[in-house]
């Protein structure tokens, strides 16, 4: 036991480069600890004027939501959700943030965009938090059209939950069709919201227009939504378009933790978000009885049509297995019933290596008793499989991925986003827990630390 205790130790400080085992899927080994280029580096474009510009200030302490309510947590720009950013695909994108008064320390990470690896801000593997009174400068260009989110990666297991976060729209160029919603729910205190609002929310739209309601799970675990009132469309998932998406009845929709889905609507209808959260869309007045929550949900592996996939996932370089598990043991030196990754418990997980332009398989398992919103940074990946039932829909493009208690997914995707990059849960309460890997590209080095005078805590 003591020998346990002892082993489970983590060190006061320590590179993420160090962790666990190195697995190279079946591929060359490379530089395992990095050289060449540092994650420092690989920043977006340094010159330029930005073409949209946001000055953003965390702080600590009791706020109004937006429907009344008062609670104690985090906001930015004295709000939360934080200030809703938009921008045009292609932009280039500066934003500012800037640490009152959090005392952990504070980052942006922008969850689904797939930044240059020195803007994804995770605390201690791409910067150093952000202390009080500091700030730290985000500059990206904007190269898909989607909904996406952003939020603390320093302590997130508390400061997300706690309301630091905002929603992030990148638009594709030209005039859209239909009106725009931006949705994001989140859980304070136990009182579940939509854009900071519990209850109903009315939001009035043009008459016949259609409508674009991009929903933003922000909270930790499954979002099940459902539509009132008229059927609906499920024409993107993860900041990517769905492909001959097909009118649905009578069905739900699961959000992923994380994760976000566009729903094409004709209004007047209302969307259920669960908890007495829901939207109402229509014209001013418009009152709609919510049905009860569907027992079925949308299929995403079959639904709309398949279409062709820019590379081959079966002339993969690289294999990888990530099963997770859970066991009794100590973590850092607590005893507890902790999460597992091929086995072993954190920091003894493995570190998956690529060199850029890789095609990448990996199966993930989940034998742990709980579901795990999986969520890769710098990527998105293409499901092919789910408990051995091929996709035979829409290519279903994911960064948040929904892997429940018995099931086995196999995704693939190309390593062409040079970095160190975290794969971890997205219930933030568990990646705190250990449920953590990483995805390190041969010849990049990590110069940040976990811990250290920045007090680092990724998660």
């Amino acid at each position: 036991m003591g020998w346990l205790w002892w082993s489970s130790l983590v060190p006061s400080t320590y590179s993420v480069m160090e962790m666990g085992a190195p697995d190279h899927g079946g591929g060359p080994a490379g530089h395992e600890h990095g050289g060449g280029r540092s994650v420092a580096e690989l920043t977006g474009p340094a010159t330029g004027t930005p073409d949209v510009a946001y000055e953003l200030a965390a702080t600590e302490g009791r706020f109004e939501l937006a429907s009344g309510e008062e609670v104690d947590g985090y906001t930015i720009g004295g709000s939360s959700p934080g200030p809703a950013l938009e921008a045009r695909q292609g932009d280039l994108v500066q934003v500012t943030l800037t640490n009152v008064d959090v005392p952990d320390g504070v980052t942006l990470h922008w969850h689904g965009v797939d930044v240059p690896n020195a803007e994804d801000g995770v605390a201690g593997v791409t910067q150093d938090a952000v202390p009080p009174g500091g700030r730290h400068v985000y500059r990206f260009v904007a190269e898909d059209a989607g909904t996406y989110w952003y939020h603390s990666h320093q302590v997130s297991h508390a400061q997300v939950r706690g309301g630091l976060f905002g929603t992030l729209v990148v638009l594709p160029p030209g005039e859209r069709a239909e009106q725009d919603v931006v949705a994001a729910v989140h859980t304070y205190a136990g009182r579940r919201t939509i854009d900071g609002r519990t209850g109903e929310h009315a939001v009035v739209t043009e008459p016949g227009r259609p409508v674009r309601v991009r929903l933003v799970n922000t909270d930790n675990g499954p979002l099940r939504a459902w539509v009132s009132g008229g059927s609906y469309r499920v024409v993107a998932v993860d900041g990517t378009d769905v492909h001959e998406p097909t009118e649905v009845d009578a069905q739900g929709v699961v959000v992923t933790a994380g994760g976000r889905v566009d729903l094409l609507v004709q209004a007047p209808v209302r969307i259920d978000a669960g908890g007495g959260a829901a939207l109402l869309l229509g014209p001013r007045g418009t009152r709609i009885a919510a049905a009860a929550e569907p027992q079925e949900q949308v299929d995403l592996l079959s639904y709309g049509s398949p279409a062709a996939l820019p590379f081959d996932p079966d002339d993969a370089d690289r294999r990888f297995e990530y099963a997770i598990g859970r066991r009794i043991g100590f973590l850092d030196g607590r005893p507890g019933f902790w999460w597992t990754v091929n086995g072993g418990m954190f920091p003894d997980v493995p570190m998956f290596h690529v060199a850029e332009g890789d095609v990448v398989r990996m199966t993930i398992s989940n034998d742990s008793g709980d579901v795990h919103p999986m969520h890769l940074h710098g990527h998105h990946a293409v499901v092919l499989s789910r408990d051995g039932v091929g996709s035979t829909g829409s290519p279903w493009w994911v960064d948040s991925l929904d892997v429940l208690d018995g099931e086995t997914y196999e995704i693939a995707f190309v390593a062409d986003n040079p970095g160190i990059w975290m794969d971890h849960c997205h219930n933030l309460e568990h990646a705190r827990d250990g449920l953590v890997a990483h995805l390190a590209y041969s010849g990049v080095s990590a110069p940040f630390r976990v811990g250290g005078d920045a007090e680092n805590a990724p998660e």
